[in-house]
């Protein structure tokens, strides 16, 4: 092993022996809040839920979930959309000692049938009918014998299932009520009760249940809150917020779109209440307008998102014409010279100056005007991306985890941010590099282990506490961690070296013409690249070739498009080492998705099943393949030609 890595100390510690319930009940005393859960209505705005509401609701939920006959550390699974339902839901089973475990909205009917069968979950929570019938095929002999329906009217009960609504349930559960009973639940829940499995949705083979803790969730989410400087706890100042378009100088406002069923949405969840962060729930569909609304401080995203934002901004400008268009790729162009964690000086600082309240403050509009933090995980984040954000002021604070560790490892300080890296072990947490370059880590945050699968657990768990997280990364001079590709996704050439993918794959999806790149090569003489085009952004650049109306397996063999692409991979490629760049690339007129198999729940590629479904295009790539031959691109068509060297992405 080499060193261990551990928080440089003095900005946080470890919070241990903690319970997730027992955070709600402080955070009732500490910081009771009004509007803490924010409901979407439709056409209605929110309907917000009190600290004191959340609490009463969690109880009479929990109350209710043992009044149907469950027993503690029965399981409830819950396949539901990730808003205030979900999160009252969580909170009665917690309360009710039950584990809950969340199943993706997107999984198949054969998905969700494994998941409720393999955690013998007796209780099912759904958000409506319409979730309902949903699942209802996976149901048939399994162990659900009750179903609760969140909300709207009831779907006709599956034979030897009662299906009942929340707020039967609530009443039953109401009616059952004693501040003893409460006590006497709350006193039973422990630190180290497990508290969630959820089902990693694995790029091969059958998905694992993590089993996490309250501690492992609670030690992880206090602790990294910790660290964001002069986070502002409890309720926004009245009239703030919201759609009121006020400012908020008392407290933070969140807004949360990230799927519940994600350990990163959770912690993030957990935090906020107990901070008593007013916090307001959408879809990923309507970012765009609640960040105008709401005008958060705060949310976690992923780094797509960021990559389709960062995309629109150089799609819009280089559609402008004259000086509107020279201004924006000027601003541009300084933010992508800013370096985080170097201070600006001379003529540059005073260019920033000017092209923040020219250009950059109407990006921070299109985000609300007011974010602090903007917490980035679930997948590597483009250095570019960083630097250009945070030369425009928006702070993006990238982290590195896993659902097995509850999951924050390591993230950037505020203060201590730069650009490429995952940052610092949170306190109480140790990383080390196992001698073939893997991330070994060890702390609270480790999960309990694999449901029902000792051999699984035993592999991935040393008998010391070291658990081994397939990815490959680096320490830097000044102890802070880089990840540099997944352990199973790196690959050899027929030449002997090794091709780590998702850096060269990064790189090309921050163009706004790609949705998704996939490198190849296995066992090849080369690397080659899949692209997945951005439909509606090369539907308009076909346009301006005059093609408007072709279909896109038309699109991708035209010659102008091939060279349009050429010259992104080429300009992807600049830097990287010879044997890590793509000698050709296969423009695919198809896309990747969850329901298609190519891509999981948590939106990472299932390389396996690409490379079996595309078998044939990547045969292409090595027609008459050479080692040591020019760099080429193929379209869907027998012609080949040669990359332009570029000096720049478009």
């Amino acid at each position: 092993m080499s060193r261990i890595l551990t928080d440089p100390g003095g900005l946080a510690h470890a919070h241990t022996g903690r319970t997730l319930t027992e955070e709600l009940y402080r955070s009732l005393e500490r910081h009771p809040n009004p509007a803490l859960l924010n409901q979407p209505c439709p056409g209605k705005g929110y309907r917000a839920v009190s600290t004191a509401a959340f609490v009463r609701s969690s109880e009479e939920t929990a109350l209710g979930l043992l009044a149907l006959g469950l027993t503690r550390g029965d399981r409830v699974a819950l396949f539901m959309e990730s808003d205030a339902d979900f999160c009252v839901a969580d909170m009665g089973c917690l309360l009710a000692g039950l584990v809950d475990v969340p199943v993706y909205l997107t999984h198949t009917p054969e998905a969700i049938r494994y998941v409720i069968e393999h955690a013998e979950a007796h209780a099912l929570f759904v958000t409506d009918r319409t979730g309902f019938e949903r699942v209802r095929p996976a149901l048939a002999n399994t162990p659900v014998e009750a179903v609760v329906v969140a909300e709207g009217p009831l779907p006709d009960a599956p034979d030897g299932v009662r299906v009942l609504s929340l707020d039967t349930l609530r009443a039953r559960g109401r009616a059952r009520r004693t501040d003893a009973g409460i006590r006497a639940l709350r006193d039973a829940v422990r630190p180290s009760d497990l508290a969630t499995v959820l089902y990693t949705s694995g790029t091969t083979g059958q998905p694992k249940g993590v089993m996490l803790s309250h501690e492992n969730i609670s030690s992880n989410t206090l602790t990294s809150f910790g660290y964001l400087d002069d986070y502002r706890d409890g309720e926004q100042l009245a009239g703030a917020g919201g759609g009121n378009g006020a400012s908020a100088e008392g407290a933070e406002v969140g807004l949360s779109f990230l799927p519940l069923t994600h350990i990163f949405a959770r912690t993030m969840h957990y935090g906020y209440v107990a901070h008593g962060t007013s916090v307001y729930f959408c879809t990923p569909d309507e970012i765009s307008d609640r960040l105008k609304e709401v005008r958060p401080t705060v949310f976690a995203t992923v780094p797509r998102v960021l990559e389709k934002v960062y995309a629109r901004i150089v799609e819009r400008g280089a559609a402008l014409h004259g000086p509107q268009r020279a201004l924006v790729e000027w601003a541009l162009e300084l933010a992508r010279r800013y370096r985080l964690g170097r201070r600006p000086e001379g003529r540059y600082a005073v260019e920033l100056e000017v092209a923040d309240r020219l250009v950059f403050s109407k990006w921070r509009a299109a985000l609300g005007g007011r974010v602090r933090y903007v917490i980035v995980g679930g997948a590597a984040l483009s250095p570019e991306i960083a630097n250009v954000f945070a030369a425009a002021g928006v702070p993006l604070l990238q982290g590195y985890g896993l659902t097995e560790t509850s999951p924050v490892i390591t993230f950037n300080r505020p203060r201590r941010n730069r650009a490429g890296l995952v940052g610092e072990p949170i306190a109480g947490v140790e990383v080390t590099l196992a001698p073939d370059g893997e991330i070994l880590t060890r702390g609270p945050h480790v999960m309990l282990g694999y449901y029902k699968n000792d051999e699984a657990t035993a592999e991935a768990i040393t008998p010391d506490g070291w658990f081994h997280t397939g990815d490959i990364g680096e320490i830097t001079d000044d102890g802070r961690l880089k990840i540099t590709d997944r352990k199973k996704d790196l690959f050899k050439l027929s030449t002997g070296k090794f091709v780590a993918p998702q850096p060269l794959e990064q790189r090309l999806a921050a163009s706004s013409l790609i949705e998704q790149a996939v490198v190849v090569g296995a066992d090849r003489p080369y690397a080659a690249a899949l692209l997945f085009p951005e439909a509606p952004v090369l539907e308009r650049l076909a346009a301006d070739h005059g093609l408007a109306g072709k279909s896109l397996g038309e699109i991708v063999r035209h010659e102008a498009i091939l060279a349009h692409y050429a010259k992104i991979v080429e300009a992807a490629n600049a830097g990287m080492d010879p044997w890590n760049t793509a000698k050709r690339f296969r423009l695919v007129a198809d896309h990747l998705t969850v329901e298609n198999g190519g891509l999981t729940p948590t939106l990472k590629v299932r390389r396996p099943a690409v490379r079996a479904r595309f078998a044939d295009e990547i045969a292409a790539l090595y027609a008459d393949a050479r080692a040591d031959g020019p760099a080429r691109a193929h379209g869907e068509r027998s012609g080949e030609r040669p990359l332009k060297p570029t000096s720049a992405a478009p």
